[in-house]
């Protein structure tokens, strides 16, 4: 998953070394649909492997990788995960 997640390319997403097992209900962050509404991706009962990073390119931003068997997920957010956005959402 690490070589996935460093494959993707993504500017100022510094290499990742480690991931960490995190339960869904901590890090299942409400994202902002096109309609207004927000909606939560992830089963806050299951395990994710993940990590949160400092973006490099701006400022009070992070990105957040969460992994599992059926896909990658990269998301950027503020502190707190504050205004979450997706990055990328890729299928394994």
């Amino acid at each position: 998953m690490i070589c996935e997640f460093n494959a993707l390319g993504i500017p100022g997403l510094s290499k990742i070394t480690e991931l960490y097992a995190l339960v869904g209900n901590f890090v299942n962050l409400e994202y902002p649909l096109p309609s207004g509404q927000t909606v939560k991706f992830l089963d806050n009962n299951s395990m994710y492997l993940g990590s949160q990073v400092e973006c490099e390119l701006r400022k009070g931003r992070c990105y957040g990788l969460l992994a599992c068997v059926d896909f990658l997920l990269v998301c950027e957010y503020g502190e707190n995960g504050a205004d979450p956005e997706i990055v990328v959402y890729k299928r394994r």
